[in-house]
């Protein structure tokens, strides 16, 4: 595995500067911030969930939890199946799926030191909204963050498994973005959303992308919170069903590939 990330991350470097443009395209929470905070200093207090400065805390949260949770690996094993190029990683003496998770790993490493140099420069910007996290913040914050990453992974798998039915599975993950953008608290931290919208949310898995580890990089919700613990429950189970369902599609599909494609 370390081989495997450390090749990885050499072919990275080699494309860091679109790396680096992938970072500056997740930009999309500053914008949001930028919205809500505007609207939360020129409005009635009473309807917004957060102060101007927490609205900022909250998006830069959603940034950070975006760099390290986001998948990309339908787009490169859809190549790998219309190529027939799955044929190379099934010869391997381990699970083709390591090989994705790998490139992931490097791709966050190389993605990091501008990551890095994109939060300190919007804190030297907007010093209202920089905060001093809890040791427990940051700690429970790193784990929802990379449970967050293992569970868009697991949903991501299970698209990507349709690609032995079809060409381009893409167009599934594709269709998945928009209730990702609207139920993951992309846009808005759902504590601005109605009572309703806001439970049936947290019974999806899209919450526990964005909103969830945001909220434990903010001090919301602490080791004494009942709301910590069910969410990490609920993290789990959408995780063990989504490897579940991909494991069977995997083996299903692997029946299907003819090192032609699909």
């Amino acid at each position: 595995m370390s081989v495997l990330i450390s090749a990885h991350h050499a072919l990275m470097l080699a494309y860091r500067s679109e790396i680096y443009l992938w970072v500056i395209a997740h930009i999309f929470p500053f914008i949001m911030m930028g919205v809500w905070t505007t609207a939360a200093q020129g409005g009635d207090p009473t309807k917004f969930s957060l102060t101007p400065a927490d609205y900022g805390r909250y998006f830069v949260a959603i940034f950070i939890v975006r760099q390290f949770s986001v998948v990309w690996m339908i787009y490169e094993f859809e190549w790998h199946i219309v190529e027939g190029r799955l044929s190379y990683f099934l010869l391997r003496p381990m699970n083709a799926l390591w090989h994705y998770v790998s490139g992931h790993f490097a791709e966050q490493a190389a993605r990091f030191p501008f990551f890095v140099g994109c939060v300190i420069l919007f804190f030297l910007l907007y010093p209202t909204a920089f905060w001093w996290p809890t040791p427990a913040s940051v700690i429970f914050g790193i784990v929802a963050i990379y449970a967050a990453f293992s569970l868009r992974f697991a949903l991501q798998y299970c698209f990507a498994m349709a690609n032995f039915w079809m060409e381009r599975a893409s167009a599934i993950d594709s269709l998945s973005y928009l209730p990702y953008v609207f139920l993951s608290g992309m846009v808005a931290p759902l504590s601005d959303y109605s009572p309703g919208v806001a439970a049936f949310a947290m019974w999806t898995p899209f919450p526990y992308l964005l909103y969830f580890p945001a909220q434990i990089m903010m001090g919301k919700l602490t080791p004494s919170s009942p709301g910590l613990w069910q969410g990490f429950g609920i993290m789990a189970l959408w995780f063990l069903a989504l490897s579940a369902l991909g494991s069977f599609l995997w083996h299903r599909g692997l029946r299907r590939f003819s090192a032609q494609g699909g």
